[in-house]
């Protein structure tokens, strides 16, 4: 199997939809993506070469993944990234093509290094792609007509989001991913009825599988906006009738603000569900986003070294419980202790999974595949406990946890806490470095109406034990940000310049 074999909606039933563009059926997106698999051949490319793609998000990008992931490797890359970022990543996949848009990264072309091809998408009129070789690499490249990939054959490579390390190697396989499509089928009911808005970057696991995957697999249409954009949101709701989009928090916190302008739409188009992934959702904004749009809002938990969904709320009329992440859909999880044991229900401890859709290791990198992979379980480096349900509540990342005096506490809890104050549109608590306790706890927020910060230390005291009270709160305009939106909770004290 591979992923052509997850491409099965009606020929007829529109696949990929661009807003204010053409859509294109299933029936054109299976020929367009042959088509562009022969031409990367007639290129000289093949099974196991690493593809690099910079494009924006939209219908180009997902056909072009498609193509790539099905003549070689796919290595999505952030389009935004600057030229040095561009030469660190050919250089690690040992990439052997750039496919951008011909209006693509200037940063990325730049990158480009001699031995690399170089290849432009253009789309068509009719909505279908077509690709040209703008460049040769420097070895002459024969035409190849291999077979088509197999289970085993590495689909994409992406990298872990490290903040405090050299990003680590992700290698999918093709099982890997139709695994994890499936187990996002079979977990939120999705058909061939349903319609997604695809709000997260398709060069990140949530988007490529979450969204991209999971909704052609079901034969369902996906409507490909180039982005993300808060203004935008509301109209194209109006305009395409989604029944559920899967973000990170961030993004529904803004579409949350924006809800109040647009209650004639909210009204009229309810979502089947949304969806929250790539970071820990507080409960006050999953109150808040049910409250204001009328749907069951599930969060779910996910790695790229799961090729995405581990575990998630299921929909009603099954329990939702706020503050867990569900339990494992296709997956089996357990808690663990930092010697390889499994822990009892009710225990604390670092959470393990094991199933189809977790890669087998981290590519030539075998100090962390020995720390990560033990006795066939995967370490996630989060900590948690499962309940007697099997729900799993998360407390941290173990490296984010706070030891303050011995005392450890979560930032996720102390996070929510500083959102339910009425003036607080985001908030991260985090460590600092002490003399004596070893860490304090600092947070940063950012505010939607006028607040102090004696206010709100006096907020977190009336709901936090002392010792989790943070010693400061610093008001940001923004907080800091990674590629993928990530919240820097282990760099803040850097980035703030707060140290011993």
């Amino acid at each position: 199997m591979n992923l052509f074999e997850l491409l099965v909606g009606e020929d007829n039933h529109p696949a990929l939809v661009t807003p204010g563009g053409r859509s294109l059926t299933y029936k054109q997106l299976r020929e367009n993506v042959i088509g562009l698999v022969s031409q990367l051949n007639s290129f000289g490319l093949k099974r196991g070469e690493r593809i690099a793609i910079a494009m924006t998000n939209g219908s180009p990008m997902a056909i072009t993944f498609l193509a790539a992931a099905l003549c070689g490797t796919a290595a999505p890359l952030n389009p935004k990234y600057k030229q040095e970022e561009f030469a660190f990543y050919y250089e690690d996949t040992q990439a052997k093509a750039l496919i951008t848009l011909s209006e693509g990264s200037e940063a990325a072309i730049a990158a480009v290094t001699p031995d690399m091809m170089l290849i432009n998408a253009k789309v068509k009129t009719d909505g279908t792609l077509s690709f040209e070789l703008v460049k040769t690499g420097s070895e002459p490249a024969e035409s190849s007509n291999p077979t088509a990939p197999n289970a085993d054959d590495l689909a994409m490579i992406l990298h872990t989001s490290g903040t405090t390390s050299r990003p680590k190697r992700v290698p999918i396989r093709h099982r890997n991913l139709i695994a994890s499509a499936n187990n996002i089928i079979a977990a939120y009911s999705l058909t061939a009825a349903d319609t997604t808005l695809c709000l997260m970057p398709l060069f990140h696991v949530h988007g490529l599988v979450g969204c991209l995957l999971a909704t052609l697999a079901s034969g369902g249409t996906l409507i490909c906006p180039n982005g993300f954009n808060a203004l935008e949101f509301w109209k194209l709701v109006d305009t395409y009738k989604p029944t559920w989009y899967s973000a990170a928090p961030t993004m529904h916190q803004t579409i949350l603000a924006r809800a109040s302008r647009n209650t004639e739409i909210v009204k009229a188009n309810r979502f089947r569900f949304i969806r929250s992934s790539s970071a820990s959702l507080p409960p006050i904004i999953i109150e808040q986003l049910e409250a204001t749009l009328n749907a069951p809002v599930v969060e779910s938990y996910s790695m790229t070294e799961a090729s995405h969904l581990m575990t998630t709320n299921p929909l009603p009329p099954k329990v939702r419980k706020p503050g867990t992440v569900g339990y494992g859909f296709g997956v089996e999880v357990g808690i663990m202790d930092s010697e390889g044991n499994l822990l009892s229900l009710l225990s604390l401890g670092e959470v393990v999974v094991k199933a189809p859709n977790v890669i087998d290791g981290y590519e030539n990198n075998p100090e962390a595949n020995a720390t990560a992979f033990v006795n066939g379980w995967f370490r996630t480096g989060d900590q948690g406990t499962l309940d007697t349900d099997g729900y799993l509540r998360l407390t941290g990342r173990i490296k984010e946890l706070i030891n303050r005096g011995g005392e450890k506490i979560s930032p996720l809890e102390v996070d929510d806490v500083l959102l339910r104050h009425p003036a607080v549109a985001e908030a991260l608590a985090f460590a600092v470095p002490h003399k004596s306790l070893g860490e304090d706890i600092h947070a940063a927020v950012v505010l939607k109406a006028e607040a102090g910060e004696k206010e709100l230390l006096a907020h977190c005291s009336t709901m936090l034990a002392d010792f989790k009270v943070p010693k400061q709160v610093h008001i940001l305009d923004q907080l800091p940000r990674g590629a993928t939106g990530k919240l820097q909770r282990l760099a803040m004290a850097k980035l703030l310049n707060i140290g011993e």
